[in-house]
């Protein structure tokens, strides 16, 4: 390792220290509340392996350090902070030491983990605040997604952070929180934002801002109110061709596919000042009617292309082989197949995963894997979708060491496995440790587990009925960051239910509630009314 690249990986160890000890800093002086040992909490904050040679002192049973960018190092904190919490909390909620549940952390009356949040930690602030040129931008956007599931504090960051410490944020940060604010339907916030960044020049609104507020629209079924955003776009001069495409890729993809046909084909689509009749238009409302899963309708209108005189490219084979695929017809993508090497057509790695997918499906993973030697033969590179894909039929066919195989391949050649591949694994394999361990493989490797990840393990592990692991799980996403939804948490009681551990399972329910998380009505913990019971 060259000079350079070793005080830079110095530098990034003091950073994360200093995140870590400031998280720390505000646990000991700001959180009386909690008594968790000095040792206990230094071990979890500063493992031995990593931090062994940290120069840190002691004062007052308060970790110091010395680092060389104090403003980069606290913004960093911020970031770090709620991941400490979580960790703290995972020590609360483990099954073997039932504490205070972690609500309490999160009610409203409870301290807030940013500074000048409240008055009592404004009036203790022990560091300077960073100055601009201090402030991380990623750092900024990873703190908002460890706070997607709950847009209350990802919103008090969000200003806090521009505030406190002088934080210009992008347009970038800007759509980060409009996505986390959309996905609760806090529209007028949403709105309230968009104003902001327009009189803002480094942040002004672009493509991407709305096509977040025409997703977050439709999937609250707010069609109208969607299609009116598009027509107030000529405020911000983005009332163009790639604004409705958005929306109607929008539209299509949240099954939404006849308002999208009806504005692209009947009505207004002429006023629209730009040619809407084209082959993109139509591979959309093509993809529309497939994610409804209406196949008569997917073969209308593919032969109305024909009719219409609509040129069909590499895109639209793709997508109709894989309407044959899912509609249980894959020998006719096959046959598209073929059709389409006999015109010539160069086939893309999009094309090829549909095509390994179909041949896997029709003749056997063997003649998959043969299209996939073929495609790597004829100088076209999988991406990690094709692996994703020889690796799905693999399992599916029970060949679990030529899966495995395929994952060490997809290492040695620079292309790195994505959540789906391990979703892969985990759906097929039947045994709790040879899971556990992918899992932490996962981790190491750099791929951070999504929520579903933890559903699907824990739901997996509590219909076996093991309970260990699922806690295991359970502290690996707070220790990761990542705030329980309502799927989680129901994960979790349906298992402690499973097991009888009906006391642990009512605290964890009276939880949800507490974060205002809706909870699955259940019979066992009294919270399901019983058949004759006058509604209150």
């Amino acid at each position: 390792m060259d000079e350079p690249d070793r005080e830079r990986n110095h530098g990034t160890k003091l950073v994360w220290v200093t995140l870590r000890a400031k998280a720390l800093n505000l646990f000991f002086l700001r959180s009386p509340t909690y008594t968790v040992g000095s040792s206990s909490v230094v071990g979890m904050l500063f493992p031995l392996s990593e931090y062994a040679s940290s120069p840190f002192g002691s004062s007052n049973g308060v970790p110091e350090f010395r680092f060389q960018d104090r403003g980069l190092a606290w913004m960093a904190m911020v970031h770090g902070c709620a991941r400490m919490i979580f960790s703290i909390s995972a020590k609360r909620l483990s099954p073997f030491s039932l504490i205070s549940p972690i609500h309490r952390l999160f009610s409203s009356n409870s301290l807030s983990i940013f500074p000048n949040a409240t008055p009592h930690f404004h009036s203790q602030s022990p560091n300077p605040l960073p100055d601009q040129s201090h402030v991380d931008h990623r750092t900024v956007h990873e703190t908002l997604s460890c706070y997607s599931e709950d847009w209350k504090r990802a919103f008090e960051f969000f200003n806090w952070v521009e505030t406190a410490c002088h934080f210009t944020h992008t347009t970038d940060t800007f759509n980060k929180m409009l996505d986390i604010l959309g996905k609760y339907f806090e529209f007028d916030l949403s709105w309230d934002l968009i104003r902001r960044m327009k009189n803002n020049p480094y942040s002004m609104p672009n493509h991407a801002t709305f096509r977040i507020m025409f997703k977050r629209y439709i999937t609250a079924h707010l069609v109208n109110e969607a299609i009116a955003t598009f027509d107030r776009l000529g405020e911000f001069n983005l009332k163009d061709d790639i604004s409705f495409c958005n929306l109607v890729d929008a539209l299509c993809e949240y099954k939404h596919v006849i308002e999208a046909h009806e504005l692209c084909f009947f009505g207004r689509s002429k006023d629209l000042g730009f040619n809407v009749n084209d082959t993109k238009i139509h591979n959309m409302i093509l993809r529309g009617w497939f994610k409804m899963g209406w196949w008569s309708k997917c073969r209308e209108f593919w032969e109305e292309m024909d009719k219409k005189g609509i040129k069909k490219d590499l895109h639209s084979y793709s997508i109709y082989m894989d309407i044959m695929c899912k509609c249980g017809k894959p020998w006719k993508a096959v046959k598209l197949y073929k059709e389409m090497k006999k015109k010539g057509m160069k086939l893309d790695v999009v094309a090829y995963n549909t095509v390994i997918r179909a041949i896997g499906v029709s003749d056997g993973a063997e003649f998959g894997v043969g299209v996939f030697r073929e495609m790597r033969d004829l100088g076209c590179e999988p991406n990690v979708v094709t692996y994703n894909t020889v690796i799905k039929l693999l399992l599916e066919n029970g060949r679990v060491r030529q899966a495995y195989s395929v994952l060490d391949q997809m290492l040695k050649n620079d292309c790195a496995p994505d959540v789906i591949t391990y979703h892969c694994f985990f759906g097929s394999l039947e045994k709790p440790r040879e899971i556990l361990k992918l899992f932490d493989l996962m981790i190491r490797n750099g791929v951070q587990p999504r929520m579903d990840t933890y559903v699907m393990l824990m739901r997996k592990f509590g219909r076996w009925g093991f309970l260990r692991p699922v806690f295991m799980v359970w502290k690996k996403m707070e220790e990761l960051g990542s705030s329980p939804n309502e799927f989680a948490y129901n994960a979790l009681i349906d298992a402690l239910i499973e097991k009888g551990m009906l006391d642990m399972a009512r605290k964890y329910d009276e939880e949800m509630l507490a974060k205002g998380i809706s909870s699955k009505p259940r019979e066992e913990l009294g919270t399901k009314l019983l058949q004759g019971e006058p509604h209150t």
